[in-house]
C-alpha cells in the first residue's frame, strides 16, 4: 500500500482525485489536505465579484470528489514538511506521513506596508480560498458609507488579475451604491497592461477599462499604504479610499522553513516531470511551484498540469519512470470587463462582445460541472 498525500486542492489536484476515481488504484491510499470542503475556480472568481453568480457556482466540491475517489478529507493547512522523515504538520495539530506527496496550495501576495493608521481600505486578492471573507468584509465596510461623496478604487498591478478585479469590483459597487461616486485607477509598473499580450488585446484592454471610468498609471509601481492613498517608488501619492492588491506573488511562508528548494519568490522549484528538483517522490503544480521557464501565474497552467501530474503521480507510487510535461506555447486567456462583456487573448489575437463573456461562463460552468455531483451543483 502506498500513501498518497495531495496537499491542497487546487485546480491540478481536482484533475488527480478524478483520474484516480475513473482508474483506481487498490494499493494506493489517498490522503487529501484543505482548508475547506469547497475550492474555488479562479476563471469564475470575476463574475462572483461583479454579481454574475454566488459564491457556491464559483466552487469545486472537493468533498464529494473525495467520496467519490474513497480518499481521506483533512479540514487543515500544512504548516511544515520534513523531507526526510516524509512527514507533513498540519494547523490542527496532526502528523501525517507518506510515500509520494503533491503540493497545489496555491499562492500568497508580498503585502504592501501600512504606514498610516489612516491608510486606505485594503483588499488583497490572494490567497484565494479565504478571498470571500475579505470581500464580504468590504461589502459590509461600503453599506456603512454615508451617501452621496466619492470613493477612489486603486488596483495596484498591470496584469489581466488586476485588470478584471477591478472591473468587476467596480461593477458591484456602483450596482450596490449608485448614490456614491465610484472613480476607478490601475497602478501598471510597466508602461502596458496585459505587457505580455500582443498590442490588439492590449488595445482591447485598455479600451474596456477607459469604459469602465479608469484611469491607467503607467510606470508607476505601488509600494505602500499611507494616510488617503497608495505611495509609489517615485514618492508621490496616488489618493484612494479602497486598494485591490494583485502583484507580488509569492509562496507561503511555511514553505521557507522546509529544505525544499524554493526560488526568489518562494515557489517550489519542479524539473519537467513536475517533481521537486532533487527530491524524488514529492510533486508541486500550479501557482506554488516555479517551473522552467518560468510561466506566469494563471490558473489556466494549473489545469494544464492536471492530467499529467495525474500520471506521474500514479508513476510514482507504482515506482515506475515519469513523463515529462510541456507547457503550452499560448493559452486562451479570457478576461471579464464587469459589464457583461469580455475580452479573449491569444498570443497577438484578440477580440471582444457580450459573445465572448457567455462562451467563457459556459467554458467556466463546464470546469465545475466535471467535478461536481449534480445534486452539488
Amino acid at each position: 500500500m502506498k500513501r498518497l498525500l495531495l496537499i491542497g486542492a487546487g485546480h491540478a489536484h481536482a484533475f488527480v482525485l478524478e483520474a484516480l476515481a475513473n482508474k483506481p488504484e487498490p494499493f494506493i491510499e489517498i490522503t487529501v489536505v484543505s482548508d475547506s470542503r469547497y475550492a474555488a475556480y479562479s476563471g469564475s472568481v470575476p463574475a462572483w465579484l461583479a454579481g454574475e453568480c454566488s459564491l457556491r457556482e464559483t466552487q469545486i466540491d472537493i468533498e464529494a470528489l473525495c467520496q467519490r475517489v474513497g480518499a481521506n478529507l483533512i479540514i487543515s493547512t500544512a504548516t511544515s514538511l520534513r523531507v526526510v522523515d516524509r512527514e507533513v504538520t498540519l494547523a490542527n495539530g496532526e502528523q501525517l506521513t507518506f510515500d509520494v506527496a503533491s503540493l497545489n496550495i496555491g499562492s500568497t501576495l508580498a503585502l504592501p506596508q501600512q504606514k498610516s493608521e489612516k491608510a486606505p481600505y485594503l483588499l488583497a486578492m490572494r490567497p484565494l480560498s479565504s478571498l470571500h471573507e475579505r470581500w464580504q468584509a468590504l461589502q459590509d465596510r461600503v453599506a456603512r458609507l454615508p451617501s452621496g461623496g466619492e470613493q477612489r478604487v486603486v488596483s495596484v498591478g498591470s496584469g489581466a488579475a488586476s485588470c478584471e478585479t477591478l472591473m468587476s469590483v467596480l461593477a458591484q459597487l456602483r450596482q450596490k451604491r449608485p448614490d456614491i461616486t465610484w472613480r476607478g485607477e490601475l497602478l501598471s509598473a510597466s508602461d502596458a497592461v496585459l505587457p505580455e499580450a500582443g498590442w490588439l488585446p492590449r488595445w482591447l484592454i485598455q479600451r474596456a477599462l477607459r469604459r469602465a471610468g479608469v484611469t491607467v498609471h503607467y510606470g508607476t509601481r505601488g509600494e505602500s499604504l499611507v494616510e488617503g492613498g497608495v505611495l509609489d517608488s517615485a514618492g508621490h501619492r496616488v489618493p484612494a479610499d479602497i486598494v485591490l492588491w494583485a502583484t507580488g506573488a509569492m509562496g507561503h511562508g511555511w514553505l521557507a522553513e522546509t529544505t525544499l528548494p524554493l526560488d526568489t519568490n518562494g515557489f517550489v522549484e519542479v524539473g519537467k516531470t513536475l517533481e521537486v528538483k532533487g527530491v524524488p517522490g514529492i510533486f508541486a503544480a500550479g501557482d506554488c511551484a516555479a517551473f522552467t521557464p518560468a510561466l506566469p501565474n494563471a490558473g489556466v497552467y494549473a489545469v494544464r498540469m492536471g492530467p499529467h501530474l495525474a500520471d506521474n503521480l500514479r508513476a510514482a507510487c507504482q515506482c515506475q519512470p515519469l513523463d515529462e510535461w510541456q507547457p503550452p506555447k499560448r493559452v486562451l486567456a479570457l478576461i471579464g470587463t464587469g459589464d457583461g462583456h469580455a475580452i479573449a487573448s491569444h498570443g497577438a489575437v484578440g477580440f471582444a462582445g457580450k459573445w465572448v463573456w457567455r462562451w467563457k461562463k459556459r467554458i467556466d460552468a463546464r470546469f465545475i460541472a466535471r467535478f461536481n455531483p449534480p445534486f452539488s451543483r
